[in-house]
């Protein structure tokens, strides 16, 4: 008897043997898990959690009973609280039916790689929160004011801060100590010039803001010093909702499906934050409590869950949020631990599947500013998100690439981690691969055992347009069978595949292979992103774009000509396609660092159409022909170049796939 095992969040799945613990499970598909012990049971770092329920994406019912029962050992090395939470040692629980298992960041050998870094950017430093030093008089019989009317009444005086300005509780609770802790002399932070946020004994200079970029799969958290302008601390990690479910409607889903679907996901992030927060603060030698604003993006599914607010209207026609604009709620009431008075901003959405987040890479890269260039902006992850136009007119879209540009729904994928193939060469003449893993600066064949575990996002784009290159691969995305090669075979399901990577060179013992269901799932990726950035041409009325700017982490590694080879993209000069890093995360600084960029914001998410793309009437006819390679009807001439393919023009062009 055989069972499903599937692993989060790497996505690996796979069917194993009754009776093969998870840790052979783990390794026999490719996940890497801490044990430092041989599986002995003495080691306890192969700790997991086992997920309860149905998940029909996954298609998969999960549950403890499914393993065998815990063992002293596991009782030993597993807390009491650990047990109830369904944490098992992998080297000990046995399986016994299907199993969805969550793999924590501690337990697992191979950290998933996470852009941080974005670019250089010039901002005005004008933060949301400013520190005031006064001085005042102490009271006495004469002079009996309240200590807030005295303090608002210095800041009026000595700064010019004019009208009735609030102060937070928790502010209120330290003040009459604050002020007298120090003779009087106290600093005070304010917020938006507007109400009072901390008040602390004697002079504090320094003050700190925190940038968070809640992805649906990672998280990026920046540190930034907001009297220099500097970020002086980052920190990433996977995001603990996948284990929920990959995309951003299996979470709606799950929080729809169960009653306390919302609040776990939402203390399961807000915990993450706060822990990517404890880090920063710890290495740059300060407290949480110094940390006094904090700036959020996600796309609006994840902005939603993050606050608390029911997603389930966002995954259902007419697709409405519960909010769109800018908020500003306190910390405290997200459970987010910083200072006890500090505000949270979230940037405004643009509309139900274009979040917070891509209003963070227009505040970044401002294509709003452009007076002639026609730009095209593309975050590409498990949602494509698409912008385009100029300061006359800026149109979005979504697009539903689904997980295979992560790595998921491929066969051998897996996301960005050491030992994943995320560069493919293929020789034309000979057909014989080279390929380079992350973690290791060779490639092979220059190298011999790769320590190859799957293929990530970009390996998985190189490779098939590699394959279509070589001719691996026809234009409707068929493996050509009829090629001389032992690469090109029969799979187990009866369809061709082709071998990247032979069992010797693999740290799986097996050889790593991209399937025919591979290439249609990235088809299907690459259709659905073309297919929607060439609707918002055609509403905008443009045949060509002058700069395709790719953001996010995929959009960094992703190989710009193998791009436009396979017509993942519109075709363009490939030196006029940039990668920016995350530039989200970047956005976020800026609204930190700069307070007027929030009203800015909000006037660029009011500016900006979205367009509904997949609603429009000839929306199959466009799929189907953006399925072929580069594509069945549009000419691609850079793209034929660089495969060296005769260049169409004409009625020619119009037959291109044909």
């Amino acid at each position: 008897m055989a069972y499903t095992v599937i692993f989060q969040p790497s996505g690996r799945r796979g069917e194993v043997k009754a009776g093969t613990t998870l840790l052979e499970a783990a390794q026999q598909l490719g996940v890497g898990l801490e044990s430092a012990c041989g599986g002995a049971g003495t080691c306890g770092k192969c700790k997991l959690r086992i997920e309860s329920g149905f998940f029909p994406k996954l298609g998969i019912t999960s549950t403890p009973a499914h393993l065998t029962p815990p063992t002293e050992e596991e009782k030993q090395k597993l807390e009491a609280r650990e047990l109830q939470d369904d944490y098992r040692l992998a080297c000990r629980a046995r399986v016994e039916g299907d199993v969805l298992v969550y793999v924590p960041e501690k337990s697992r050998v191979a950290p998933q790689v996470i852009l941080e870094t974005g670019r250089e950017r010039a901002f005005r430093l004008d933060p949301a929160v400013r520190k005031y030093y006064l001085e005042l008089s102490p009271p006495t019989l004469r002079d009996p004011r309240d200590d807030c009317e005295r303090l608002r009444d210095g800041l009026r005086a000595q700064y010019g801060l004019g009208g009735e300005l609030k102060i937070d509780y928790a502010a209120l609770l330290s003040l009459p100590e604050a002020l007298r802790r120090e003779n009087w002399k106290v600093t005070v932070t304010v917020w938006m010039d507007r109400e009072i946020i901390a008040v602390e004994p004697g002079r504090k200079e320094l003050a700190y803001g925190v940038a968070v970029d809640v992805g649906t799969t990672t998280l990026a958290a920046y540190l930034c010093d907001l009297g220099r302008g500097v970020t002086v601390g980052r920190k990433s990690a996977m995001n603990p909702q996948v284990r929920y479910g990959e995309d951003i409607l299996s979470r709606v889903g799950y929080a729809a499906s169960r009653p306390s679907g919302l609040e776990e996901m939402q203390n399961a992030v807000v915990q993450a934050v706060n822990g990517l927060i404890r880090e920063m603060v710890a290495e740059a030698g300060i407290s949480s409590e110094e940390v006094l604003d904090i700036v959020l993006v996600g796309n609006t599914v994840m902005h939603h869950i993050l606050c608390g607010l029911d997603p389930r209207f966002v995954g259902q026609a007419p697709f409405a949020p519960v909010v769109k604009g800018p908020l500003d709620l306190r910390a405290r009431d997200l459970g987010i631990e910083i200072a006890p008075g500090a505000k949270a901003h979230l940037l405004p959405l643009e509309a139900a599947f274009v979040g917070a987040d891509n209003v963070a890479v227009l505040l970044a890269e401002e294509p709003y500013r452009q007076e002639d260039e026609i730009w095209l902006i593309i975050d590409i992850g498990t949602n494509g998100e698409v912008v385009l136009g100029n300061r006359r007119r800026l149109l979005c879209t979504s697009c539903a690439t689904g997980p295979a540009l992560e790595g998921a729904q491929i066969r051998f994928g897996m996301r960005a981690a050491p030992g994943a193939i995320e560069k493919v060469r293929i020789d034309s003449h000979t057909l014989e691969v080279g390929y380079k893993v992350i973690g290791r600066e060779e490639w092979y064949p220059e190298i011999g055992h790769t320590g190859a575990r799957g293929i990530c996002g970009s390996g998985i784009v190189d490779a098939v347009a590699e394959m279509f290159r070589a001719g691996v691969l026809l234009p409707d995305g068929r493996i050509n069978r009829r090629l001389a090669t032992s690469r090109i075979r029969q799979g187990e399901d009866g369809q061709p595949e082709f071998v990247l990577a032979w069992a010797p060179e693999t740290a799986l013992g097996q050889d790593i292979t991209v399937t025919q269901k591979d290439v249609r799932a990235v088809q299907l990726a690459k259709a659905a992103l073309y297919v929607g950035a060439r609707f918002l041409m055609q509403k905008l009325g443009v045949d060509k774009v002058d700069r395709i700017v790719l953001a996010g982490a995929f959009g960094t590694y992703l190989d710009r000509e193998r791009a436009l080879m396979i017509g993942m993209i519109p075709d363009c000069e490939p030196e006029r396609i940039v990668a920016v890093g995350n530039a989200a995360g970047d956005g976020a600084q800026i609204a930190l660092f700069d307070r007027s960029k929030r009203t800015e914001a909000v006037q660029v998410a009011q500016q900006v159409e979205f367009v509904e793309t997949a609603a429009e009437p000839d929306f199959q006819k466009h799929f189907l022909a953006a399925m072929a390679f580069p594509h069945a009807r549009d000419a691609f001439p850079h793209a034929r170049r660089m495969l060296g393919l005769p260049v169409l023009t004409g009625d020619l062009a119009g037959r291109a796939g044909s």
